[in-house]
């Protein structure tokens, strides 16, 4: 749809102009005051300033004991502040701030490597190389989002950067060249696609960033003449000259057609992994790197293409939209699967301006409920500074709009990931067939979620912070990973197993408007040793009255003792009275056939987790010998 679409076009592109720069006051000087209060008060806070040191041995911590959070914190503490100075220094046009701002576009600048230590590798895996090679930058998610703030910072302020030194942006110049161009145009990295690869948030995600930077500092290099980038052999280094003809000049406009028309192919190769519902298989954490950077990126295209891509009111861009309005809970919690937490964020400026291309008037008060709600509306740990910019030119628009009349959720099957979502005015009910190979896979197969009056139930716990054994071959040795740290059943002591084989089947759909239910069969999601023929699900929400889960189960005929532990995970601590389960004061769980109940009780140390549980979490246990167990929950 996008390629073809780019092949098309035959015109001169636009400059990108998103945003006012510095020099533009009144456009600055109307935004909303106590946002620009705010955000004086927050670079205030960094004064007098300093940036984190990060030494080549931290970088190679990763790899001595597969912490990546050391690193990452400094590196992201970097950006974070410079981003607020920049902002702060547009919204005063006092200067106070210039120093830390050309000390921060400096220090980045002259950083050895803008990606993370786990992705310092040109294949599709986890880092292998304990430092970088500064001769062959990497291509990741952060370096495509380190381009896109310093081209963000270019297109701001490069005219006061200019009067301090021309060399400020001739130095941004060259390491886009070097960084971000040259590998972009001459390279091969996984996540540009090829051919049936699957593609995941990556594909967009640096994709939308590949375009902010080349498109945001289109109109404005320092050596941008008549329609040329004008470079002398002396500019350039050697790796960069490549990209002009063999006279040191190509016509700009050329380089940017031939960035239009790759990224234009990678976004159809992200839109391929996605079904026509618009699922985020990754879940509402991710959407925000998936959805909404499609988003983004159809904007730049359109900027700069007089609209040639608007694809708005297609069914399939529409779905992706709305899909983060239509998993989340209330209040903080959304529905989650797999490395998605239950708590992904609040929804801004971003969402709101989405719904309203695609025309989706309650994803719009979603978004702008979820905005007043937020303790951060300056996105102060976000690190892409055109978010944040966005944010501040729209916030008077979405402080505005109307969000009186309550929000309803309709039923949903998204059929492409197997993920159904139900609700009424107690109970919000998801469940998940699918396989077990989705991006950012848990073993889950069969898995359900509850909440009750707008607070977590039954839960899915979601995942540690990352570590280099996340995304290695040994992932499924952690623990949140695996099937019995689910609502499911472990069967003859084996749990799940990942790959897409094992999954779900013969699922049955029913959206009857007051007794919502799921049917599936999975029994293949377990290995062979766990010597089941058949274990068959059913998942219903009784509206204005309870929830049911009915499991019935075979099975092979071979095996001689049979034993079914099913796991349920908690929240709220947990009694037992007989065949009674009562969840703190939210509820019960009744469990009907012969089963005998116990408890554990699970810490919750990890900071990533904390983020989600503030407390520590129950895993029930209701083990049988028989072939059926029914839980009632009210």
């Amino acid at each position: 749809m996008f390629y073809e679409k780019a092949q098309e076009l035959n015109i001169k592109l636009n400059d990108y102009i998103p945003f006012p720069d510095i020099g533009n006051r009144p456009a600055w000087n109307a935004l909303n005051a106590l946002r620009k209060k705010e955000m004086i008060s927050l670079a205030e806070s960094y004064m007098p300033y300093s940036y984190p040191f990060i030494p080549a041995t931290l970088f190679m911590d990763y790899y001595k004991t597969g912490n990546r959070v050391q690193f990452e914190n400094a590196y992201m503490e970097r950006r974070r502040k410079l981003n607020t100075f920049v902002l702060t220094e547009c919204i005063e046009n006092k200067g106070r701030f210039m120093d830390a701002i050309v000390d921060g576009i400096f220090l980045l600048c002259e950083e050895s490597a803008w990606q993370l230590p786990p992705h310092n590798t040109y294949t599709r895996s986890f880092g292998e190389n304990c430092l970088p090679d500064t001769t062959r930058p990497v291509l990741d998610l952060f370096a495509c989002e380190t381009g896109a703030q310093l081209a963000m910072i270019y297109s701001l302020m490069k005219n006061k950067l200019d009067e301090i030194s021309e060399h400020i942006c001739i130095r941004m110049e060259a390491e886009f060249l070097h960084r971000i161009l040259y590998p972009y145009l001459n390279c091969h990295f996984w996540w540009m696609g090829r051919e049936d690869e699957p593609m995941n948030n990556w594909t967009i995600w640096c994709t939308q960033n590949i375009l902010l930077t080349v498109f945001l500092i289109s109109s404005k290099p320092s050596k941008y003449k008549d329609g040329v980038w004008i470079h002398s052999r002396d500019d350039l280094t050697e790796a960069s000259i490549s990209i002009t003809n063999t006279t040191g000049v190509e016509n700009w406009q050329s380089i940017q057609k031939k960035v239009l028309l790759k990224a234009s192919k990678s976004i159809d190769y992200f839109l391929k992994g996605y079904g026509e519902d618009g699922c985020c298989d990754e879940g509402a954490q991710y959407y925000r790197h998936a959805g909404l950077c499609l988003f983004h990126a159809m904007e730049v295209l359109n900027s700069i293409t007089n609209q040639a891509f608007d694809f708005y009111g297609n069914s399939k861009i529409k779905n992706i939209a709305e899909y983060i309005y239509n998993v989340h809970v209330e209040d903080i919690y959304y529905i989650n699967f797999a490395d998605c937490s239950p708590v992904a964020g609040r929804a801004g400026a971003r969402e709101f301006l989405f719904a309203k291309h695609v025309n989706s008037p309650d994803m719009m008060k979603f978004a702008a409920l979820d905005y007043k709600a937020s303790a951060d509306k300056l996105l102060s740990e976000e690190l892409n500074l055109f978010y944040r910019v966005q944010s501040l030119f729209a916030n008077d628009e979405i402080e505005a709009y109307n969000t009186a009349v309550r929000l309803l959720h309709k039923d949903i099957y998204y059929k492409s990931a197997g993920v159904f979502a139900v609700s009424d005015s107690t109970y919000f009910l998801a469940a998940k067939a699918g396989h077990n190979q989705d991006s950012h896979n848990h073993n889950d197969t069969g898995s359900f979620t509850v909440y009750k009056n707008s607070r977590p139930f039954l839960i899915d716990i979601g995942v540690e912070t990352y570590s280099q054994k996340t995304f290695s071959p040994q992932r499924y040795e952690i623990w949140t990973m695996q099937s019995a740290y689910h609502n499911l059943p472990t069967i003859n002591g084996v749990m799940q197993k990942n790959g897409r084989e094992y999954c779900a089947k013969d699922v049955e759909v029913n959206l009857d408007l007051n007794n919502p239910s799921i049917f599936m069969d999975i029994a293949d999601a377990y290995p062979k040793e766990a010597c089941i023929h058949k274990y068959l699900r059913k998942i219903t929400l009784n509206k204005n009255k309870n929830i049911k889960i009915e499991d019935k189960f075979t099975y092979s005929t071979e095996v001689e003792s049979t034993n079914c532990t099913l796991s349920l995970m908690a929240y709220e601590k947990p009694e037992i009275e007989n065949n009674i389960i009562i969840i703190g004061e939210l509820g019960q769980i009744r469990v009907l056939g012969n089963a005998s109940l116990a408890y554990e009780e699970i810490p919750i140390t990890d900071t990533r987790l904390q983020l989600a549980w503030k407390h520590n979490i129950y895993r029930i246990l209701i083990n049988t010998d028989s072939d059926k167990v029914i839980l009632i929950i009210k």
